[in-house]
């Protein structure tokens, strides 16, 4: 079992503690018999804030080298926590849900490294940190293959109504058979419209040709124009970075140039899409469906529109949520963080980076 220690007392990592504490956790490793006392922690080594615990052995592997900080809560830390937690550290391992900026780089005037598990980086102001000679890291590539996984699955789900289906039996309204009941589309000879073509997006074309589908896309700087793509495609798979260019891409306007027989896809971020343009094409059938793995909130709250249409489908933004992938994500950020405190460059700078 992981532990974290915070002041002299041990405790495990996901224990529950006092909703104000904030001070200091450090990573030891595993459980000791024995209490380990102040001694283990070098004061010499410099220090990583990490505001997650991380699957598999990554944190131990950056304990060996240098003093680690691990956020003990599974919430994240809001931003006044990241703050504290952030103050006076070398390097600070985060996920999407933290924003690193001006207030953040005040506290760590040390800082030499931001390593984000997560190819998107749109958390972070990357021009702040440059300006500081901080080093900004994420994992793209790692991940792409999970993800494409999950978009293909997403897109299954919408254009054969998996979890309507599903919730069918669970409620009680499973008919006798009828041929015309829970009728969806098919995807053999479909066309598949990709925005974003980047790594996940061609692991996704590659595996929707495996399903018989026409693949085209839209790039700032290749494949169709975006009103064609939407026009044209029986599916639409976004996967672009949110920007302010690709804020709201996607809007009353747009959902409106797609076929009424066409399934959205949203695997990039929850504001490329204009969730109430959304809402009201799902609700007034102007597009037969669509599968999201990311929305404007995370978490969604309960009662928000999206989760009461029977044509859309929610999932919790687990995109790159495999033992695997996260673990290789994981034992990535660890190696940016070590390379760059030992000098070197990360493996995987993100653009416009120190």
């Amino acid at each position: 079992m992981l532990t974290v220690r915070r002041g002299r007392r041990l405790v495990p990592s996901g224990t529950a503690t006092p909703a104000h504490a904030c001070s200091s956790w450090v990573y030891i490793g595993r459980v000791s018999p024995t209490p380990l006392t102040d001694d283990r922690v070098t004061a010499s080594r410099p220090r990583v804030f990490v505001t997650r615990d991380l699957p598999g052995d990554a944190l131990e592997r950056l304990a060996q080298h240098v003093d680690v900080d691990v956020w003990p809560y599974e919430r994240p830390p809001t931003q006044d926590e990241l703050v504290t937690g952030a103050t006076g550290c070398r390097g600070l391992i985060t996920m999407l849900t933290e924003t690193v900026g001006d207030d953040v780089l005040d506290v760590a005037p040390d800082l030499a490294v931001v390593a984000n598990m997560a190819v998107g980086f749109d958390n972070i102001d990357v021009d702040a940190c440059a300006a500081r000679g901080v080093v900004v890291a994420n994992t793209p590539g790692v991940l792409a293959q999970t993800t494409a996984e999950l978009t293909i699955a997403l897109m299954l789900a919408a254009t054969r109504r998996i979890v309507e289906a599903a919730d069918a039996v669970k409620q009680g309204r499973w008919p006798d058979w009828h041929p015309g009941w829970m009728l969806g589309q098919d995807v053999d000879g479909a066309t598949l419209g990709i925005v974003g073509m980047g790594d996940i997006g061609r692991r996704v074309a590659d595996i929707a040709r495996g399903l018989g589908m026409d693949v085209i896309h839209h790039n700032r700087s290749s494949g169709v124009p975006l009103d064609d793509l939407l026009r044209t495609s029986d599916v639409v798979s976004l996967h672009c970075p949110l920007t302010p260019a690709t804020h709201h891409l996607i809007g009353a306007r747009e959902l409106a140039l797609m076929k009424p027989t066409a399934v959205l896809v949203n695997m990039a971020r929850g504001d490329v899409v204009d969730t109430d343009a959304l809402v009201t094409a799902l609700r007034e059938r102007t597009i037969f469906g669509a599968g999201l793995d990311v929305t404007p909130e995370e978490p969604l709250p309960t009662d928000h529109p999206l989760l009461g249409l029977p044509n859309c489908t929610v999932l919790p933004h687990i995109g790159s949520a495999s033992v695997r992938t996260r673990s290789t994500m994981a034992n990535l950020v660890v190696d940016n963080v070590l390379a760059v405190l030992d000098g070197n460059a990360p493996l995987t700078p993100v653009p416009g980076s120190a």
